[in-house]
């Protein structure tokens, strides 16, 4: 507990320091556009890095094994994408949200209501996995086993989150997030090493090992979660499009890109991501099949926060109350880094879209428009809180497969339209955003993971009428087919606008100057 207080005091620290500089609208929302690809990249690798990744993936391969590292895999191509795709694009377009992409050469009003709603959606989806990933790990390093002590703990984590982002806005924000990806990767970096230790560097003895501790050789081979049936089978197949296609699509990870001060260093920064989220992913392999093998299946399912509790016990298992002390602290910084970053994702959103361009078409008193935005992170932030409370139980990786399930249906299919059709018209964003959004969230409810198991979020109630737990595979391409079917017909947009958009999205020309004035 001593090394957790000590964690907080030096991050609050820190975001006080940043909190100096904080002066404008784009100080606020986007650092001051000062930060290198390096740091950029550190900071994107600590906003991705979340809970779900640390607490959810390792727990998911000590008792799913090769069907766990499935969502390393998964999250890990989804930056592909990101840079191929939108990265360069993304920062020569927009300005503060993913919203002034979409509404460049369409009509303003409609696209940045719809972009706005399905950010808050996203979201809050993502903020309620990091809370039960919170709720998870306080109670395990404080020996709470009950539903009202895990509620308080997020309760706690909530309010430092709201203060964080109150505090520090975007360049705070940063800062915890590149100090919290270094901690978390030099963290995992020395179990890993440790773990291949004990086992003499030898991989194999330690798979061996793993299957002679679980007594299920099963753990080494696909289809232990989703082999059972063809339902899950197809189920496999909705994960795999959520993960790929997700990134892309999160509001928090796409406003990272106007954080640095040119479309180059957005490039840089895709790739630092991507060298150290693939390290990261793979260190998992040997912590899952590690914690399976020195703590076993049975001792992680029946510890406080359940699956997610592994990667902490093994900590302990390897170094004792110190090492445990070390690691829960860095997964709380993770945990805090993410839901900052998310926050102020939310507030930026409704703030300087909702406010400033459709409220007062923009023309906004920008120290108003922070107050707003700061109003809107205490919403956001006790939404995510009573979200939380409920979430608690769940896999977070899991549960952030369905913030990206939301994020590849609402946002993606948009942006690319937006980015690479000429013919794409303000009723297929609309139609896309809301259609993509819409379905993707009313299948999750109809899901597995609100009813129907004793793993729901409501488990005795049963109105599961759709079977899969993932409703990618039906809501991506509806989302991409909606807005097709919305830009056919109907009035033309704006050439001149369509052809300038074309222009500085490939070249960066005119980009800079109107990011500045």
């Amino acid at each position: 507990m001593t090394i957790f207080g000590a964690f907080v005091l030096v991050t609050m620290i820190v975001v006080l320091r940043a909190s100096k500089n904080n002066k404008t609208a784009a100080d606020y929302y986007a650092g001051g556009r000062s930060f290198s690809g390096t740091q950029n990249g550190l900071a994107i690798a600590g906003d991705y890095l979340s809970a779900a990744s640390f607490l959810g993936i390792v727990g998911a391969i000590a008792v799913q094994g090769y069907d766990g590292f499935l969502y390393s895999i998964g999250f890990l191509v989804a930056w592909l994408v990101a840079l191929l795709l939108v990265a360069e694009p993304l920062r020569n377009t927009g300005k503060f949200t993913m919203a002034d992409v979409l509404s460049f050469r369409l009509r303003q009003r409609p696209v940045r209501i719809a972009a706005c709603i399905s950010t808050l959606a996203v979201t809050l989806f993502y903020l309620l996995a990091q809370m039960a990933g919170a709720g998870a790990l306080v109670s395990l390093l404080m020996g709470i086993s009950s539903k009202a002590g895990q509620s308080l703990v997020i309760i706690v984590v909530g309010v430092l989150m709201i203060l964080y982002v109150l505090v520090g806005g975007m360049k705070g924000t940063t800062w915890v997030q590149i100090i919290k990806a270094c901690l978390l990767i030099a963290g995992v970096a020395v179990m890993t090493v440790w773990i291949l230790g004990l086992y003499g560097f030898n991989l194999s003895s330690l798979l061996g090992s793993a299957v002679e501790s679980t007594g299920n050789s099963k753990i080494l081979e696909p289809g232990l979660k989703y082999g059972a049936s063809e339902i899950t089978k197809i189920d496999f197949i909705s994960l795999g499009l959520a993960l790929v296609f997700g990134a892309a699509g999160l509001p928090h990870v796409l406003m990272r890109f106007y954080t640095v001060p040119t479309a180059k260093e957005a490039r840089k920064s895709v790739v630092w991501a991507i060298v150290l989220i693939g390290l990261f992913y793979l260190f998992t392999l040997v912590l899952g099949y590690g914690a399976a093998a020195l703590v076993g299946v049975e001792a992680i399912g029946n510890a406080p926060g359940g699956v997610n509790s592994a990667a902490p016990l093994l900590a302990f298992e390897l170094g004792g109350s110190v090492l445990m002390g070390i690691i829960a602290a860095v997964a709380f910084a993770t945990i805090l880094a993410v839901v900052a970053g998310l926050a102020i994702t939310a507030s930026a959103s409704f703030a300087h879209d909702i406010y400033t361009n459709v409220i007062c078409k923009g023309k906004a008193d920008p120290r108003k428009e922070i107050r707003v935005a700061k109003t809107t992170v205490v919403v956001i932030g006790l939404l995510a809180i009573a979200g939380g409370i409920g979430a608690q139980g769940q896999n977070v990786a899991f549960l952030v497969a369905l913030a990206f399930a939301v994020a590849a249906s609402a946002n993606l299919p948009t942006i690319i339209y937006s980015l690479f059709w000429k013919g794409f018209k303000t009723r297929g964003a609309v139609w896309s955003m809301y259609g993509g959004m819409g379905i993707s969230i009313l299948l999750i409810i109809f899901s597995p993971v609100m009813s129907g198991s004793e793993t729901s979020m409501i488990p005795g109630a049963d109105f599961a009428l759709f079977p899969l737990s993932n409703p990618g595979i039906i809501s991506i391409p509806a989302a991409f087919l909606l807005g097709w079917l919305g830009s056919l017909g109907g009035q033309r947009e704006d050439e001149i606008k369509q052809a300038e958009m074309e222009v500085r999205s490939l070249t960066g020309i005119g980009a800079e100057g109107a990011i500045d004035h």
